[in-house]
């Protein structure tokens, strides 16, 4: 324990040290013995966590992976967070998702036993027609990448409510503003309504949803503009957070 303690004095130095320092200014300002401190950086450069150039001693790519890990789990902390205000906020299941590398991706989910999300019986990269997350990540995309999308994954029935196929899926998305709420009705799972909000992240295709049993089918509207107005309100601050 000494040894890792001993260790990480000697990284946070070497992290407040821009521009690299040497061993024997790394020892006095740790308060280790030159031999303890040289047997130390040694094993760190070994390791990958600290790399030397012309005696002086820099942070490596282990310990910058380390701090990429640590910012990334930060942020993922701070949109699961702001997933949960909203749920409780409005009263409903709240989902994240972007499209990124040809893909949808469901990145957060926040629900509680009382208001279950949509269960995931069909892939929900797979099924991007039929859900309210899909149609809305892929009516932010421009007509060459909805159509690359539909080659690799075509439409196909999911419910009697889908939409029969892909030329009715472009005509519906071609007739989506780009940042109007999407909504579908049994689209993908029987018994729910959905809808999705579109986030603007730079080039990065992102959305907020929400989903209702269909006996509350008329709340989804109003509840969907809540969402959209609490979104509004956080989105500065969370901006870096939700691209994570």
């Amino acid at each position: 324990m000494g040894s890792v303690q001993r260790a990480m004095r000697l990284l946070e130095c070497v992290a407040g040290r821009a521009h690299g320092a040497p061993a024997k200014q790394l020892a006095r300002e740790t308060g280790l013995a030159l031999p303890t401190a040289y047997h130390l950086l040694r094993t760190l450069v070994h390791e990958g966590y600290l790399r030397r150039e012309k005696g002086l001693f820099f942070l490596g790519e282990a310990a910058e992976r380390l701090g990429s890990s640590g910012a990334r789990q930060k942020r993922r902390s701070t949109i699961v967070d702001a997933l949960a205000g909203f749920r409780d906020a409005i009263g409903v299941p709240v989902y994240y998702a972007v499209y990124q590398d040809g893909e949808i991706e469901i990145r957060c989910v926040s629900d509680t036993p009382g208001n279950p999300a949509v269960e995931e019986w069909a892939d929900f990269r797979e099924t991007g027609h039929a859900h309210a997350i899909g149609q809305c990540l892929l009516s932010q995309l421009d007509e060459q990448g909805r159509r690359d999308h539909l080659q690799r994954h075509p439409v196909q029935p999911v419910t009697p409510y889908t939409v029969p196929d892909g030329r009715a899926l472009l005509r519906r998305l071609e007739r989506t503003s780009r940042m109007e709420a999407v909504t579908e009705r049994q689209e993908y799972a029987l018994g729910t309504v959905c809808a999705a909000i579109p986030i603007t992240l730079g080039t990065t295709a992102a959305t907020m949803a929400i989903s209702l049993p269909c006996h509350q089918a008329d709340r989804l509207l109003p509840v969907a503009r809540q969402l959209q107005s609490e979104i509004g309100r956080l989105l500065g601050s969370l901006a870096i957070s939700i691209s994570m």
